[in-house]
């Protein structure tokens, strides 16, 4: 497949249990000229996932210090104590690899990163069908106290409001008709025919 990844970036974003990180990884499976950031963050590290890969994992410290120095594209205080950014270097070592970037990041993120990268990037905004929908997605992973199921709907909810505020908006109803979707958002942004 022919494209023109290098100096590109596609964003993809999605409150929580939208389903935007099972697309990008459908996608990093189908796209050699597809990288992906990986993002910094000081929130411990989870079961199964691995530093440099899942996370640039952080100490709070640390990540002020790397604030100070300014080595952020963006950051943000995504829950309390909680911040998620993503690092100069990163975008760099991608780009290096004459890949295009794609992200997988949080709503005011992204909202950073389009403005940082007005021209180079296509920001994906991934909707579930309807809120409900949402949050039972939410409430089915049962991954969090009832007060973080709590603090993640309120962010859910005014995350969604933010889905005129992107390039495109992707909906999430079907999985398998979601996945043809953000292909062809990706082929027709690289200019490329599979």
């Amino acid at each position: 497949m022919e494209a023109n990844a290098k100096g590109k970036m596609l964003i993809f974003t999605a409150p929580s249990g939208a389903g935007k990180t099972t697309i990008v990884r459908h996608l990093l499976q189908n796209f050699d000229e597809l990288a992906f950031s990986v993002s910094a963050t000081n929130r411990p590290m989870r079961e199964g996932e691995t530093d440099g890969e899942s996370y640039h994992f952080l100490s709070t410290e640390e990540f002020m210090q790397r604030v100070e120095n300014d080595e952020f594209i963006e950051y943000e205080e995504v829950y309390p104590g909680r911040y998620y950014g993503t690092l100069h270097s990163e975008v760099d070592r991608i780009w290096a690899t004459g890949r295009a970037i794609v992200f997988d990041i949080e709503v005011k993120g992204a909202t950073n990163l389009k403005k940082f990268y007005p021209n180079e990037s296509l920001a994906v905004f991934i909707n579930p069908p309807s809120s409900d929908v949402l949050f039972q997605r939410l409430r089915d992973r049962s991954t969090e106290t009832e007060d973080e199921l709590r603090v993640r709907i309120a962010r859910a909810a005014e995350e969604l409001t933010y889905v005129n505020s992107f390039d495109r908006v992707l909906i999430n109803d079907d999985l398998q008709v979601a996945f043809v979707e953000a292909e062809d958002i990706v082929e027709d942004f690289l200019g490329s025919v599979k």
